[in-house]
């Protein structure tokens, strides 16, 4: 059995790669990347002419590529690529690759994303809010020294309040309301700026809490490829359970297509 990879003393033959993979729990990821290649496979076949990347597309690519990796001079470049059993050549190939598939998922996805986001809009809105978390059984004391006007919110935070924002004053965002505590985020979604509520239970924790800011969610570019990277991922996963509930032609045909 011929040896293809030395680790230390030990001699890895072909063989052993496919149980090796399974061991480390990596067939899944390499399934993954195969499935990306047969679907990249089945869409070029379907362009009406092949796609040809600018050198500027590539240079930025390459440009991308090495500040992902942390690679800033030729001499990382050499450790990297060495670390990784890789050879120029084939870190050309891995660029385009990386190329095809934003290619794909923008032809894919890019039109789905409008409507995609008007259903997930409300998660992604963005609030600042001020928050005094306490156990204090006076709570309620402070809640209305802070609505009379007879203390500063910010002030009250930083003497009373139990949690690592005290010292800001309580002050917290802007921060997406699907990362709030949902009990947190009830109040806030149905609150105007200014309004403070009434101390509430959390648990242990007293909160008394003020929205600052409601921040409304915007399809921007940043916005866009987060959608279109959730989608294709959505898809991803999906394309995987369904292989393997198949047979095992199906990692057969991928491999042949990939």
């Amino acid at each position: 059995m011929k040896t293809i990879l030395q680790i230390g003393e030990r001699a890895i033959t072909c063989e052993e790669i496919i149980p090796l993979l399974a061991s480390y729990q990596l067939i899944p990821r390499l399934l993954f990347e195969l499935i990306i290649d047969n679907a990249i496979y089945q869409w070029e076949k379907n362009l009406t002419l092949p796609k040809i990347y600018t050198q500027e597309e590539i240079k930025k690519a390459h440009q991308e590529f090495y500040q992902k990796n942390q690679i800033s001079e030729d001499k990382e470049l050499i450790v990297w690529l060495e670390r990784n059993y890789l050879t120029p050549e084939q870190l050309y190939d891995i660029i385009i690759r990386d190329l095809k598939i934003e290619e794909f998922k923008q032809a894919t996805w890019g039109n789905k994303v409008e409507s995609y986001f008007l259903q997930r809009k409300s998660q992604f809105d963005k609030v600042i809010y001020s928050l005094i978390q306490t156990q204090e059984i006076a709570a309620q004391e402070l809640y209305f020294r802070i609505k009379e006007g007879e203390a500063e919110f910010s002030e009250i935070a930083r003497k009373y309040s139990q949690n690592s924002q005290a010292q800001n004053g309580g002050l917290i965002g802007p921060i997406e309301l699907v990362n709030c505590h949902p009990t947190i985020a009830k109040m806030l979604s149905i609150s105007q700026p200014g309004q403070i509520f009434p101390p509430a239970r959390i648990g242990e924790w007293l909160v008394i809490v003020r929205l600052e800011k409601f921040i409304p969610a915007q399809l921007d570019n940043f916005m866009r490829q987060r959608l279109i990277g959730e989608l294709f991922a959505a898809w991803l996963q999906d394309e995987f359970n369904r292989l393997n509930i198949k047979s095992d032609k199906s990692i057969d045909l991928l491999m042949a297509n990939g």
